[in-house]
């Protein structure tokens, strides 16, 4: 258990700030002002110590907006910030764990506890004091505090038997777990050795883990969902025992809510060229190998056995790929890409590309555009060949 004196002085510097609320408020008042200028100021009423905790929570709080509708009322520190679940994923995740009781294993600020709350009870655990000071105090900020149980403690000696578990292990390498954070499970900690047994041993749950990390072939028999929202992969999580789907991978797509199952091995999709229009998948999809599967339940075709582009003849609505009409396809010479752009009314692109290894800054410098139209050049692989696709955003 973690009750070294930083530890005590963190969570004293905690409770002293959640009791002087006129701090946030004078800070907020100003506004524009200087930094120096502030802590100046502040410094006349407050202690040091005090006045650059408030600041920092403060910078957090605002940055927080991105993962929290309410972060302007919650409490971070940097670490946790960075690892927070946003909570657009943590309720889509919590829909699984239904009302059962869930042991929030790692809870770091709560975002997960605080979606799992909603469902039923949640005993969070954490090693550090602090966190489940931020976690218990969140939890009252979205209106769960009642279901939420703090406990200050090591993942590796909690009960998990019979139990449903979540848990985020810390993927920061390093002393005191201070460096930059690890894709190599064998870096995590709690250990690959703790989560796979995790797996046997609790009743059902699921593992958070950076949806770059080397998870492939280390879970056998659970269920791995790749989580993206607007558009980017956030989180591969791991579910197993009960919770756990029938198919090896899931691809899910937020806010939408679209979702793809299946096993990557078991669809090969059609490869043919360039039609009339470019499908760009959604990389949760991608990084989950369903790129197939999608094509042949979306009725859509591969560019190219090593691409992951896709085509079809007709518009498709899918959350999980952006859609471009194709006006043009060029091969992959400069001379004649730059005369199909004049001949556009393109004044701005998007350059795009997965495989075929160009400088967009280098491509767009050369590119003389004087239209007022968005347009998109897509390098990509095509039957074998390097091409040029020109083409207009649909969705």
């Amino acid at each position: 258990m973690n009750t070294d004196n930083s530890e005590r002085e963190e969570c004293e510097l905690l409770r002293e700030l959640r009791s002087t609320p006129a701090l946030f408020e004078e800070l907020a008042s100003l506004d524009g002002v200087s930094e120096f200028k502030t802590q100046a100021r502040l410094r006349k009423k407050h202690s040091p110590e005090l006045v650059r905790a408030a600041m920092t929570l403060q910078e957090l709080r605002q940055r927080a907006t991105l993962k929290f509708h309410r972060a302007e009322q919650m409490w971070f520190d940097r670490q946790g910030l960075e690892q927070a679940t946003s909570e657009k994923i943590a309720f889509h995740k919590s829909k699984r764990f239904t009302d059962h009781e869930v042991w929030d294993l790692c809870c770091g600020v709560g975002g997960d506890s605080i979606a799992l709350a909603q469902r039923g009870r949640v005993y969070s655990v954490d090693i550090s004091e602090a966190a489940c000071l931020r976690t218990a105090w969140n939890a009252e900020v979205y209106g769960v505090g009642s279901n939420v149980e703090t406990r200050t403690g090591i993942a590796e000696t909690t009960e998990v038997r019979d139990r449903f578990v979540h848990i985020d292990p810390d993927r920061r390498a390093g002393k005191n777990r201070q460096g930059p954070r690890s894709l190599r499970l064998a870096n995590s900690v709690p250990s690959l050795d703790f989560l796979q047994q995790l797996t046997v041993d609790a009743r059902g749950g699921a593992i958070k883990l950076s949806p770059a990390s080397d998870f492939l072939g280390k879970f056998p028999g659970c269920e791995i969902e790749l989580i993206s929202l607007n558009g980017e992969c956030k989180e591969a999580t791991i579910w197993f025992g009960e919770l756990a789907g029938a198919d090896p991978f899931r691809a899910t797509v937020l806010p939408s809510g679209e979702t793809l199952a299946g096993d990557p091995m078991a669809s090969i999709a059609e490869i043919g060229g360039v039609s009339e229009y470019i499908h760009d998948p959604d990389p949760g999809l991608v990084r989950a190998g369903l790129i197939d599967l999608a094509a042949e339940s979306l009725e859509l075709e591969r560019l190219d056995d090593a691409e992951e582009y896709l085509t079809s003849s007709t518009p498709v609505e899918s959350s999980f790929v952006q859609s471009f009409r194709v006006l043009d396809v060029l091969p992959n010479n400069d001379r004649e890409v730059r005369r199909a752009i004049q001949a556009t009314d393109f004044g701005q692109v998007e350059i795009k590309c997965r495989h075929i290894p160009i400088s967009a800054e280098s491509i767009r410098r050369k590119l003389k555009l004087s239209g007022k139209q968005a347009g998109t050049i897509i390098y990509a692989r095509v039957l074998g060949k390097t091409q040029v696709i020109l083409c207009e955003r649909q969705t």
